[in-house]
């Protein structure tokens, strides 16, 4: 497409600018301090400090590090549940004492963690296969997928991204020292499939496959909580291939789960997840909410008071619900419209770890992206200063990816200080306006 003339420019509907609004321009200033070589930088010191940590954490002989936790902890619960359904006793899933027994036999020391299992029946299923090796054994190589997974995750939305591909050594060293990254490694979670699964999403709405889109969003029914928002905001915005896709997939997973396991299993699980406020606050005890980023643990910290902090929490999810439907609705491109997605799901997911915000990969990326490229625009068409917005999007980019480091001072603040950034982000996607652009049609202008 052709550079538009200075007569048609005059005419387009431009954001106001940094020189129009004095107020921004130490976000402008502050912005323009985050140059490519200070972030690799940052980027090479944080990776040192959080993966010097692990490795001395780890370097211990035993299956405890040296704080006294089980290492790859987190994994326990599924290896143990792989356990019992090779061992035919797929009842006794969700039995506390039947896993804390297993957990004890296989740590062979006194140890204070307790760790239900919380995942659906099918999850204990898919790692049946590890559980014929040691859990030390079977914790490696599940860690090892899952690196391979996040690593393939961030090189194919990265190779979405044509104007990041010079700054591939950039973009690598900030994956590796990203916070959740390394959380997820000392307790071997699931987030890599949670990742995967809004991965796969991007890269089929990116080709048009929006009923693929929403199969692949539909696998994340093994971690329902990152369902809350999701389907809502494809209702609200009427995108009903995506939201069939996604309906028909959970209830795929259900049902084989349902003819598997058999329905007295199912129940438990989900008599399971009604109490898991009560579970998690058991297991976790007061360290819950601060290693938690969304909506709900922010009204938690904030409000002691549990049953007054679930109205905001409900206000603000719904709010939350309503911009990113309304932005998913706009002609915006995709990069905008799926990290509006991603954030609304991450802010109204009840129980979000740390470890969870590895989903936030691609939203980041995506969003850098973007904006490099509305900059680039705003120089070809002669915009002699770039958007406020810009500036502002850059920050809060930058906010959302180092903030989760900082989790465990809300013990002493009360205040999550992530969640604003990442609601800020949110709203200002929605308060974003539609840049020029060099590219009008494209697979990622398209609305689903």
């Amino acid at each position: 497409m052709t550079v538009p003339a200075k007569t048609d420019v005059a005419k387009t509907r431009q954001p106001k600018t940094v020189q129009t609004q004095p107020g921004r321009a130490w976000i402008a200033s502050l912005s323009k301090w985050l140059t490519p070589s200070r972030i690799r930088a940052q980027a090479i010191v944080l990776a040192l400090c959080l993966w010097g940590v692990c490795a001395i954490d780890f370097a211990t002989p035993d299956l405890l590090d040296r704080a006294g936790n089980i290492k790859f902890q987190d994994f326990l619960p599924s290896y143990i549940a792989a356990q019992l359904i090779a061992q035919g006793r797929a009842a006794e899933l969700y039995n506390e004492q039947v896993t804390a027994t297993a957990m004890q036999a296989i740590v062979a020391q006194p140890t204070r963690v307790r760790l239900p299992n919380l995942y659906g029946p099918q999850v204990g299923l898919f790692f049946a296969p590890l559980a014929r090796f040691s859990f030390p054994v079977a914790a490696r190589i599940w860690v090892v997928a899952s690196l391979l997974v996040f690593a393939a995750c961030i090189y194919l939305v990265w190779n979405c991204c044509p104007n990041l591909r010079p700054y591939g050594g950039t973009v690598f060293l900030c994956a590796i020292a990203f916070p959740p990254l390394f959380h997820f490694f000392v307790r071997a979670q699931m987030s890599a499939v949670v990742l995967a699964c809004f991965t796969s999403a991007f890269l089929a709405f990116r080709e048009d496959r929006s009923w693929l889109a929403g199969v692949a969003l539909g696998f994340l029914f093994f971690k329902p909580q990152f369902l809350t928002a999701v389907p809502l905001v494809l209702l609200l915005s009427q995108a009903w291939k995506p939201l069939i896709g996604l309906v028909l997939s959970a209830s795929a997973q259900l049902l084989f789960t349902r003819i598997y396991f058999g329905p007295a299993v199912l129940e438990t699980y989900f008599d399971t997840l009604r109490h898991m406020p009560q579970v998690i606050g058991g297991v976790e005890l007061s360290l819950a909410p601060i290693q938690m980023h969304s909506l709900r643990s922010f009204w938690t910290l904030l409000i002691p008071w549990p049953e007054v902090a679930l109205a905001p929490y409900a206000l603000s999810s719904i709010l939350a619900i309503a911009i990113a439907a309304a932005v998913w609705r706009s002609s915006h491109p995709l990069a905008i419209r799926f990290s509006a997605l991603t954030l609304a799901a991450v802010l109204v997911n009840p129980h979000l770890f740390v470890y969870d915000l590895l989903v936030l990969s691609p939203v980041l990326l995506l969003l850098v992206a973007w904006a490099r490229d509305r900059t680039v625009d705003c120089n070809m068409i002669k915009i002699k200063a770039s958007p406020a917005s810009l500036p502002t999007l850059n920050l809060l980019l930058y906010l959302v990816y180092i903030l989760p480091l900082f989790g465990p001072l809300s013990r002493w603040t009360h205040v999550q200080v992530s969640v604003p950034a990442f609601a800020a982000l949110l709203w200002l996607l929605w308060r974003l306006p539609v840049f020029p652009s060099r590219q009008l049609a494209s697979n990622e202008s398209s609305v689903v």
